[in-house]
């Protein structure tokens, strides 16, 4: 049986589908109460943040997809693992970050970091995935595409190669039902070309057949827009990635199409199957 927690978001919910679909035991995981499961699959609600709850969420896995919320910053990372451990589960495939890998000083993924030290010394066979910027970031961006057919964004020709979450997931699906194949490995995942906030928005307006204008911020516009809804740690991070990103996180990864055996989604594609979320 494969527990997979955070079932409900942009990753987890296409992965519990997956791992549904090709006849895995599942039982998805989240805070809220979680509509629209696929038929079989197992629904329990638990908060990660309450270790003494975890035996509950973890009874009869033999793997977990351990993937948190945000950057994790309420979590206990050894206490979650051990849990785990406890609970008998055998093989944690854990969603952190690319960043953890890029930016080694970052205080803001210090805890994203102590989850991939905990799962690597847990003794229990893992793997660790390691995504880029998410394609559905743009989803940041849906109200004023609906509302003014704008986009206001800074950093318009900083390009990135954003990955699409259902690429998360699938790669994911394919480490939890191929152990053998990616124990004690870690993995990168990117799109398969940068892009700029320009292109992502012409990308949208192509999706929706009509115009989308850009506007450009300063970062300083951007944070402040920003703050009001995300934690101030997640917004700096964010935009110093966004405005000078190394040349590794320009870099396409070869690891999707490792894993898959073909190339990741491109962000035009991601474009046109959300798109009704912009019109």
């Amino acid at each position: 049986m494969i527990v997979v927690t955070g079932a409900t978001g942009n990753v987890g919910r296409p992965l519990v589908e997956l791992l549904a679909a090709a006849g895995e035991t599942v039982t998805a995981v989240s805070r809220r109460p979680a509509g629209g499961l696929p038929a079989g699959v197992t629904h329990r609600q638990g908060d990660l943040a309450d270790v003494n709850g975890l035996k509950g969420l973890f009874e009869g896995a033999d793997a977990v997809y351990l993937l948190v919320a945000g950057l994790g910053d309420e979590l206990d990372p050894r206490g979650i693992v051990a849990a785990a451990v406890a609970a008998g589960v055998r093989r944690i495939v854990f969603q952190s970050s690319q960043l953890v890998g890029t930016r080694t000083d970052s205080v803001s993924h210090d805890v994203l970091r102590g989850f991939e030290t905990a799962v690597r010394e847990s003794g229990l066979d893992w793997t660790v995935l390691r995504p880029g910027g998410f394609a559905s970031n743009a989803f940041l961006w849906a109200e004023q595409v609906r509302s003014a057919r704008t986009v206001a964004a800074p950093f318009a020709d900083v390009a990135l190669p954003v990955v699409d979450p259902v690429d998360i997931a699938d790669v994911a699906a394919e480490v939890l039902r191929d152990p053998a194949a990616h124990v004690g490995r870690t993995y990168v995942l990117t799109g398969p070309v940068a892009v700029s906030p320009r292109e992502q928005v012409r990308a949208l307006a192509g999706a929706l057949g009509d115009e989308v204008a850009f506007v450009a911020l300063s970062a300083s516009e951007a944070r402040s827009r920003l703050v009001e809804f995300l934690p101030e740690d997640a917004v700096d991070g964010m935009l110093s990635v966004m405005g000078e990103p190394s040349a590794e996180e320009q870099r396409v990864s070869p690891d999707v199409e490792r894993v898959l055996g073909r190339g990741p989604r491109p962000f035009a594609a991601w474009a046109e199957r959300n798109a009704p979320a912009f019109g």
